[in-house]
Protein backbone atom coordinates (compact mmCIF):
# COMPACT_ATOMS: atom_id res chain seq x y z
CA UNK A 1 0.00 0.00 0.00
CA UNK A 2 0.89 3.62 -0.85
CA UNK A 3 2.54 5.45 2.10
CA UNK A 4 1.19 9.23 2.78
CA UNK A 5 2.72 11.51 5.55
CA UNK A 6 0.88 14.53 5.96
CA UNK A 7 1.54 17.45 7.72
CA UNK A 8 -1.31 20.10 9.35
CA UNK A 9 -0.27 23.41 11.01
CA UNK A 10 -1.83 24.73 13.61
CA UNK A 11 -4.43 27.32 11.30
CA UNK A 12 -5.43 24.09 10.17
CA UNK A 13 -5.89 22.86 13.70
CA UNK A 14 -7.12 25.45 15.34
CA UNK A 15 -10.24 24.44 16.30
CA UNK A 16 -12.72 21.80 15.99
CA UNK A 17 -14.01 22.64 12.57
CA UNK A 18 -10.53 23.00 11.45
CA UNK A 19 -9.88 19.34 13.28
CA UNK A 20 -12.97 18.32 10.80
CA UNK A 21 -11.97 19.15 7.30
CA UNK A 22 -8.38 17.85 8.27
CA UNK A 23 -10.30 14.35 9.27
CA UNK A 24 -11.59 15.11 6.14
CA UNK A 25 -9.09 15.22 4.25
CA UNK A 26 -6.87 12.45 5.77
CA UNK A 27 -10.09 9.74 5.76
CA UNK A 28 -10.74 10.66 1.73
CA UNK A 29 -7.45 9.04 0.42
CA UNK A 30 -6.34 5.43 2.93
CA UNK A 31 -3.33 6.20 1.74
CA UNK A 32 -2.91 9.41 4.11
CA UNK A 33 -1.76 7.08 7.19
CA UNK A 34 1.23 9.17 9.10
CA UNK A 35 -0.21 12.51 10.36
CA UNK A 36 2.36 15.13 11.94
CA UNK A 37 -0.07 17.85 13.95
CA UNK A 38 0.80 21.23 15.25
CA UNK A 39 -0.19 23.10 18.22
CA UNK A 40 -3.49 25.00 17.93
CA UNK A 41 -2.76 28.37 15.58
CA UNK A 42 -4.40 31.00 15.55
CA UNK A 43 -8.67 31.02 14.99
CA UNK A 44 -9.01 34.76 14.27
CA UNK A 45 -6.14 37.71 13.87
CA UNK A 46 -7.25 38.60 17.55
CA UNK A 47 -6.27 35.14 18.78
CA UNK A 48 -3.38 33.51 20.57
CA UNK A 49 -1.31 30.55 18.99
CA UNK A 50 -0.99 27.86 22.30
CA UNK A 51 2.38 27.86 22.02
CA UNK A 52 2.89 31.37 22.29
CA UNK A 53 0.67 30.95 25.87
CA UNK A 54 2.95 27.96 26.72
CA UNK A 55 6.26 29.94 26.72
CA UNK A 56 4.22 33.21 28.25
CA UNK A 57 3.69 30.61 31.20
CA UNK A 58 7.60 29.68 30.81
CA UNK A 59 8.41 33.21 31.04
CA UNK A 60 5.64 33.92 34.11
CA UNK A 61 7.27 31.21 36.15
CA UNK A 62 11.00 32.71 35.21
CA UNK A 63 9.69 36.25 36.64
CA UNK A 64 8.16 34.56 39.66
CA UNK A 65 4.31 35.22 38.65
CA UNK A 66 0.99 33.33 38.79
CA UNK A 67 1.01 31.15 35.37
CA UNK A 68 -3.15 30.41 36.45
CA UNK A 69 -4.92 32.81 34.47
CA UNK A 70 -2.90 32.15 31.03
CA UNK A 71 -2.97 28.09 32.33
CA UNK A 72 -6.59 28.32 32.13
CA UNK A 73 -7.00 29.78 28.73
CA UNK A 74 -5.20 26.90 27.60
CA UNK A 75 -6.84 24.66 29.52
CA UNK A 76 -9.82 26.42 27.90
CA UNK A 77 -8.27 25.78 24.65
CA UNK A 78 -8.09 22.00 24.45
CA UNK A 79 -11.57 21.08 26.34
CA UNK A 80 -13.23 23.47 24.29
CA UNK A 81 -11.91 21.67 21.02
CA UNK A 82 -12.66 18.21 22.47
CA UNK A 83 -16.71 19.37 23.55
CA UNK A 84 -17.10 21.21 20.57
CA UNK A 85 -15.59 17.79 18.68
CA UNK A 86 -18.02 15.56 20.58
CA UNK A 87 -15.83 12.92 21.86
CA UNK A 88 -15.11 11.05 24.95
CA UNK A 89 -11.73 12.03 26.03
CA UNK A 90 -9.76 13.96 28.56
CA UNK A 91 -6.62 16.11 28.60
CA UNK A 92 -6.71 16.27 32.35
CA UNK A 93 -3.81 14.41 33.51
CA UNK A 94 -2.04 15.68 30.65
CA UNK A 95 -2.62 19.02 31.62
CA UNK A 96 -2.16 18.95 35.41
CA UNK A 97 1.28 16.80 34.52
CA UNK A 98 2.26 19.80 32.52
CA UNK A 99 1.19 22.55 34.82
CA UNK A 100 3.41 21.22 37.45
CA UNK A 101 6.26 20.53 35.38
CA UNK A 102 6.21 24.04 34.22
CA UNK A 103 5.75 25.70 38.34
CA UNK A 104 8.62 23.45 38.49
CA UNK A 105 11.03 24.87 36.08
CA UNK A 106 10.91 22.63 33.05
CA UNK A 107 12.92 23.54 30.29
CA UNK A 108 11.58 25.93 27.51
CA UNK A 109 12.00 23.09 24.84
CA UNK A 110 9.76 20.58 26.52
CA UNK A 111 7.15 23.43 27.52
CA UNK A 112 6.84 24.63 23.98
CA UNK A 113 6.57 21.21 22.78
CA UNK A 114 3.32 20.65 25.14
CA UNK A 115 0.81 22.23 22.93
CA UNK A 116 2.19 19.58 19.38
CA UNK A 117 1.67 16.74 22.28
CA UNK A 118 -1.75 17.66 23.34
CA UNK A 119 -3.06 18.66 19.97
CA UNK A 120 -1.56 15.22 18.30
CA UNK A 121 -3.62 13.24 21.31
CA UNK A 122 -6.77 15.08 20.34
CA UNK A 123 -5.98 14.44 17.12
CA UNK A 124 -4.95 10.71 16.90
CA UNK A 125 -8.39 10.08 19.05
CA UNK A 126 -10.57 12.15 17.02
CA UNK A 127 -9.25 9.74 14.09
CA UNK A 128 -9.05 6.29 15.86
CA UNK A 129 -5.71 6.81 14.64
CA UNK A 130 -2.90 5.62 17.32
CA UNK A 131 -0.78 8.16 19.08
CA UNK A 132 2.87 7.91 18.74
CA UNK A 133 5.10 10.58 20.94
CA UNK A 134 7.63 12.64 18.87
CA UNK A 135 10.07 11.54 21.65
CA UNK A 136 9.67 7.94 20.80
CA UNK A 137 11.43 8.24 17.44
CA UNK A 138 12.46 11.79 16.53
CA UNK A 139 16.27 12.46 17.67
CA UNK A 140 18.98 14.72 17.85
CA UNK A 141 22.69 14.38 19.09
CA UNK A 142 24.76 15.78 21.38
CA UNK A 143 25.18 18.96 19.92
CA UNK A 144 21.54 19.53 19.26
CA UNK A 145 21.40 18.24 15.18
CA UNK A 146 18.63 15.98 13.86
CA UNK A 147 20.01 12.40 14.41
CA UNK A 148 18.90 11.49 10.45
CA UNK A 149 20.00 8.06 11.22
CA UNK A 150 18.53 7.14 14.34
CA UNK A 151 15.30 8.69 13.54
CA UNK A 152 14.31 6.99 10.23
CA UNK A 153 15.58 3.63 11.49
CA UNK A 154 13.58 4.10 15.34
CA UNK A 155 10.44 6.03 13.49
CA UNK A 156 10.28 3.17 10.67
CA UNK A 157 10.71 0.31 13.76
CA UNK A 158 7.90 2.00 14.99
CA UNK A 159 5.71 2.52 12.30
CA UNK A 160 5.96 -0.76 11.02
CA UNK A 161 3.87 -1.61 14.07
CA UNK A 162 0.77 0.85 13.52
CA UNK A 163 -1.44 1.00 9.82
CA UNK A 164 -2.60 4.73 10.82
CA UNK A 165 -0.86 7.30 13.30
CA UNK A 166 -0.07 10.81 14.84
CA UNK A 167 2.70 12.17 15.99
CA UNK A 168 3.39 15.62 17.40
CA UNK A 169 5.77 17.87 15.30
CA UNK A 170 8.45 20.34 16.44
CA UNK A 171 10.06 18.26 18.99
CA UNK A 172 12.20 15.00 19.77
CA UNK A 173 15.02 13.92 22.15
CA UNK A 174 18.14 14.77 23.21
CA UNK A 175 20.80 11.92 24.30
CA UNK A 176 20.08 12.99 27.40
CA UNK A 177 16.14 12.14 27.52
CA UNK A 178 15.60 15.97 27.63
CA UNK A 179 12.88 17.36 24.57
CA UNK A 180 14.53 19.49 21.57
CA UNK A 181 12.62 21.00 19.77
CA UNK A 182 12.78 22.36 16.24
CA UNK A 183 12.99 26.42 15.93
CA UNK A 184 9.86 28.10 14.89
Amino acid sequence: MLTKVVKFGGSSLADANQFRKVAEIIKSDPSRRYVIASAPGKRDTHDVKVTDMLLQCFRLVRDKKSIDETFDKITERYNGIIRDLGINFSLEEDLQGIKVAILHHASQDYIASRGEFLNSKILANFLGFQFIDAEEGIFFDENGLLDVEKTDRELSRLLSYHEYAVIPGFYGVMPNGSIRTFSR
